[in-house]
């Protein structure tokens, strides 16, 4: 029987038991097809990137919320967080180089002690920078309430994830008193002018199914939520992001737990689209653990699956070159990234 992974302790055990689960179910009896085999099947003998134009990076775990679908297993406890030193070979490689963005994540990225620092010297490299904001650190404390301004002066892009536009269903994914405090920060980001038409201020929602089954059409859902906030409550905001919740860490927890995990991984491989397995992240990003080391994509940083050359595996020997001519490590987790429409930080992805 397979032992329910601990939701906020991310041992080195627990991500052993995520291996586990992933590539022999035990307890389970249900075998799935291998997706390095499906990816074959569908004309990638070797998978590497396109090209690397986004550097995502994971400034730290600590968080102000503990959501159920969080694949960071992020969470007030949490001591991981990236040291200014980390940061810095970050603005090494950044600068001269081709990557056109960096994408911050935690965590809540804002409990970084130098993250203003980081931003602002991201800023002047040229790079545009994606802020993956929990919507409630800004109200959570009086030193983050000028975060929208801070966000502005720096023309940051802020990608805030927002389950639903009910209060019932947004809490029930990310905790009592979730839904207050993010319609409170959307109207100051809006009060700003994010998400304001012709501002030139970027403010993307992310939705996540509250459960084990697919997100629908991104088009219809960012209808609906443009619709019920603006009548609701006065909020607008640019575009929605549907993304697939990938069975690891927490959600995988539930998965299992909830005798969920073999229909939904079902549900996965017969949604498997061909068409989308080309514009997967990891085929232009590269992402940076807290601690420097680097992955193909967020979601093996979290299986501590590091990239396979050794030469180039830390932010500090950052070569372009031999990242864009890497092989990308895949796993039965990528089912996640290419089912339906596909799936990546930025939503849907099948042409």
């Amino acid at each position: 029987m397979i032992k329910s992974l601990k939701a906020q302790n991310n041992t080195l055990s627990d991500t052993f038991i995520q291996l586990q689960v992933l590539n022999t179910p035990a307890g389970s009896g249900k075998v799935f097809p291998s997706f390095k085999d499906k990816i074959k099947e569908s004309g990638f003998s070797k998978f590497s990137p396109t090209k690397i134009e986004i550097l995502q990076i994971n400034v730290g775990k600590m968080c102000n919320q503990v959501c159920k679908h969080c694949h960071v297993d992020a969470g007030p406890d949490r001591k991981e967080i990236m040291t200014r030193d980390t940061m810095e070979h970050c603005l090494a490689a950044l600068e001269g180089s081709a990557i056109t963005t960096v994408d911050l994540t935690g965590g809540a990225p804002e409990m970084n002690p130098d993250f203003r620092w980081f931003v602002t010297e991201i800023t002047k490299l040229g790079k545009k920078v994606i802020v993956r904001c929990n919507l409630t650190i800004i109200v959570a404390n009086p030193k983050y309430y000028d975060l929208p301004d801070f966000f502005k002066e720096n023309h940051v892009e802020v990608a805030s994830s927002l389950p639903h536009f009910s209060a019932k269903r947004t809490d029930s994914q990310r905790g009592d008193g979730v839904f207050v405090a993010s319609i409170k920060a959307l109207q100051m980001l809006n009060a700003v002018g994010y998400g304001i038409v012709n501002s030139g201020l970027i403010l993307n929602l992310i939705y996540n199914p509250g459960g084990a089954f697919l997100p629908g059409s991104q088009s219809s859902l960012e209808k609906e939520f443009k619709t019920r906030l603006s009548r609701d409550y006065g909020i607008n905001f640019t575009n929605l992001f549907a993304i697939t919740n990938l069975p690891i860490s927490r959600f995988l927890d539930y998965l299992v737990s909830s005798g969920n995990y073999d229909a939904y991984m079902e549900k996965l491989v017969n949604a498997y689209n061909p068409a989308a397995v080309g514009n997967v992240m990891c085929r232009n990003t590269v992402s940076v653990g807290w601690d420097g080391y680097l992955f193909d994509c967020d979601f093996n940083q979290m299986l501590d699956l590091k990239l396979k050359d050794p030469t180039s595996i830390h932010i500090a020997d950052y070569n372009n070159e031999v990242l864009t001519n890497r092989e990308i490590i895949v796993n039965q987790h990528c089912y996640g990234c290419t089912a339906g429409a596909g799936s990546s930080c930025g939503g849907e992805i099948s042409p």
